[in-house]
């Protein structure tokens, strides 16, 4: 099967999420994705977390559909490699501190000499230009200051993170959004290569909503509100009579009044006061404890069976474990199966978004440290006793 992105040659120079979950994504729609890994222990990602025989299950997962060579780029023979990938490329993915590549020759203007069409995606903490520039950042510092974790958990206590990093995910996500624009614009003939600067703090704050002109006309600072989303109502997480928790998002005119026929509250439905949403946010408390009162009643079978009756909008907050089971995940393709290389099938998620003609597959695991090297280099012209001349010069594994 040929994916959307089948012909697409994308040269992977990241480690860790950011620059690898973006390609990732072309890798699962098809692009011929190559990644390349330091000698030696490779990308740090392959120890992460829970291991499998040594090697991480999110490395599987990360780096799937990918092909791996494992070379030095502070070698002269590694360079030569790099730029000689980089020359057949349509995308280079990476994200090292703004100016490591320029230091081992292998900065945008070198690489884009040798292949004007190349688009170049650099993921950095803070962005290629600006006085913070040079600043190391991760994924939790962009949500940090791009004004994630202000907004985030109870009022009073010390903003937690979320539970995975997300940050990172944001910027990948921006990256890849980024590198098919620039490429449809080489692709259609309208001009050249460029570079995407993807910021971690830039793509937090690009979903920060309406947070910046409410501050500077209303002086308004949006300030954490727990499970409530501010200036909207009702819409919060409520707790069930079987320790369960629900989110009900009654948020919309006439759902607010299904919502309350409901619970059986009609005295806030008909109330004319709270038939626009800033009535009800005056009177948010009030109909949050009516909400809550209700649900704290029931089980959460029976919050859930009620309310999807009513055609309100509503979610049982899901573990992992619930996501597993869940029937619509499975219909929908999200939990698939993967072999790894010593056979075991694991379960893991399936491919965001779905395609009616050229959908995304899984093709095979995060592989091997260095297991495409000589596969890639006879690609790119490479001569077997060239590769073996690279071997020895430790230029490649």
């Amino acid at each position: 099967m040929s994916g959307p992105l089948t012909g697409i040659r994308v040269l992977e120079l990241g480690t860790l999420i950011a620059a690898p979950f973006a390609a990732r994504m072309f890798a699962e729609f098809g692009a011929d994705v190559v990644k390349v890994e330091s000698p030696g222990d490779g990308d740090p990602l392959r120890s992460w977390r829970g291991l499998h025989k040594g090697t991480s299950l999110w490395w599987y997962l990360q780096a799937r559909n990918k092909k791996s060579i494992a070379v030095d780029m502070k070698t002269p023979g590694g360079v030569a490699i790099v730029k000689r990938l980089a020359a057949s490329a349509d995308v280079v993915i990476e994200n090292f501190r703004p100016g490591a590549l320029e230091k081992l020759g292998l900065g945008w203007e070198v690489l884009s000499a040798l292949n004007p069409k190349l688009v170049m995606v650099r993921i950095s903490g803070y962005g290629q230009t600006g006085p913070y520039r040079n600043r190391p950042g991760f994924g939790a510092i962009g949500e940090a200051m791009g004004g994630l974790r202000y907004t985030t958990g109870e009022p009073g206590r010390a903003p937690p993170r979320v539970g995975v990093s997300i940050g990172d995910s944001l910027a990948s996500l921006h990256g890849v959004i980024g590198a098919l624009m620039a490429l449809l614009r080489v692709k259609s003939g309208e001009g050249g290569g460029q570079v995407v600067d993807v910021s971690l703090v830039e793509s937090v704050f690009n979903l920060m909503e309406s947070m910046v002109p409410e501050y500077d006309l209303f002086g308004i600072v949006r300030e954490r509100t727990g499970g409530s989303l501010p200036g909207i109502s009702p819409s919060n997480t409520y707790a069930a009579a079987d320790g369960g928790y629900v989110v009900i998002a009654g948020n919309s005119n006439p759902i607010f009044r299904r919502l309350m026929q409901a619970i059986g509250r009609t005295d806030l439905g008909d109330d004319p006061a709270l038939h626009t949403n800033q009535g009800r946010v005056a009177r948010n408390t009030e109909i949050d404890t009516a909400i809550a009162d209700w649900a704290l009643q029931r089980d959460t079978a029976d919050v859930l069976k009620v309310l999807e009756a009513a055609e309100v909008p509503a979610g049982r907050l899901y573990s992992v474990a619930d996501i597993v089971a869940d029937p619509h995940y499975q219909a929908r393709g999200m939990i698939q199966e993967m072999t790894l290389p010593d056979g075991v099938v694991v379960r893991v998620p399936g491919i965001v978004p779905k395609f009616s003609e050229t959908p995304g597959e899984i093709r095979w695991p995060g592989p091997a440290l260095g297991e495409h090297n000589n596969a890639v280099l006879a690609e790119i012209g490479y001569s077997d006793a060239e590769i073996a001349a690279l071997k020895a010069s430790g230029a490649i594994r």
